[in-house]
C-alpha cells in the first residue's frame, strides 16, 4: 500500500488530487492547518487527517512523527501554497511590492517546502519507491514569462511567480542530491480555485491531472523535471 501526504489538501487542487489518489488505492493523508476543516475532508474522502501548518517546525515535525507511526511515508505533494494579495484583491506589482509581501509569499510556498522536506526526507529515504511532487506554477517559468509572445508574459505579480521559479530551483537540487527519489516540479495550469479568486479557467479536476500522474511516477520515471499535462515545461 503506498501511503502518500498531501500538503494544503483540505480543498482545491490538494482535495481533489487527494480524492484521486485514494480511487487509485493510496493511503492518503490530508495535510491541512485548520483541524475541523481537515478532519471534515479527510472523512469525505476516505481519506486520514494530519494537522499540518508548513510554516510552522512544531506542526511539521508533529505530522512527520505521526506518519513515522504509522508506518512511513512513499509519496509527499507539497501542494500548499498561497497568493499575497493587497488590500484592492489585486497582486503585488514590481512599482509596490513590499519586503514584507514577499517573506509572506516565501514563507509557505518556499520555506514551507523546504520544512516539510527536511522533516520527511528520513521517512521517503526507507521507502522502496519515494515520489516528491512539488505543486509549482507555469508562472515560475523564466523563459516564458520573458516571452513576449507568451501569455504569461503578461502577468505583472512578482512575489508568486518568483516563489515558484525558487520552488523549481528546489526541485533540481533536490533531486540531484537524492537520485533514488523522483522529484519533480508540476504546472497545474489556470485552475479554479480560492488562490485566484476562483477566476481559473480549469476545473480542479483538469488541475490535478498531472499532479496525480507525477505522484505515480515509476522508479524509473523522470525526475528533477518540471511538466504540465502536455509535458516537460522549460526553465
Amino acid at each position: 500500500m503506498t501511503t502518500t501526504l498531501i500538503t494544503g489538501a483540505n480543498k482545491g487542487l490538494g482535495f481533489e488530487t487527494a480524492r484521486r489518489l485514494v480511487e487509485a488505492g493510496h493511503t492518503v493523508y490530508v495535510g491541512a492547518r485548520d483541524a475541523d476543516r481537515g478532519r471534515r475532508a479527510a472523512d469525505e474522502l476516505g481519506a486520514r487527517f494530519v494537522q499540518l501548518d508548513v510554516t510552522d517546525d512544531a506542526s511539521v515535525e508533529a505530522a512527520a512523527k505521526t506518519l513515522e507511526a504509522a508506518g512511513g511515508l512513499d509519496v509527499l505533494i507539497n501542494n500548499a501554497g498561497i497568493e499575497t494579495r493587497t488590500e484592492d484583491n489585486s497582486v503585488p506589482v514590481a512599482a509596490t511590492v513590499t519586503a514584507d509581501q514577499m517573506r509572506t509569499t516565501f514563507e509557505t510556498n518556499v520555506f514551507g517546502v523546504v520544512r516539510v522536506l527536511h522533516a520527511f526526507l528520513p521517512l521517503l529515504q526507507r521507502s522502496a519507491a519515494p515520489v516528491v511532487v512539488n505543486v509549482s506554477s507555469g508562472l515560475g517559468s523564466l523563459t516564458h514569462l520573458s516571452d513576449p509572445d507568451h501569455p504569461a508574459h503578461f502577468y505583472p505579480g512578482i512575489a508568486y511567480p518568483t516563489s515558484k521559479t525558487a520552488v523549481n530551483m528546489l526541485t533540481v537540487q533536490y533531486a540531484k542530491a537524492f537520485p533514488a527519489m523522483r522529484i519533480n516540479s508540476v504546472e497545474p495550469g489556470f485552475t479554479k480555485t480560492d488562490l485566484n479568486g476562483n477566476t481559473g479557467t480549469q476545473t480542479v479536476a483538469e488541475g490535478a491531472e498531472i499532479i496525480v500522474r507525477m505522484a505515480q511516477v515509476a522508479p524509473d520515471g523522470p525526475t528533477g523535471g518540471y511538466f504540465d499535462v502536455k509535458g516537460p515545461l522549460p526553465w
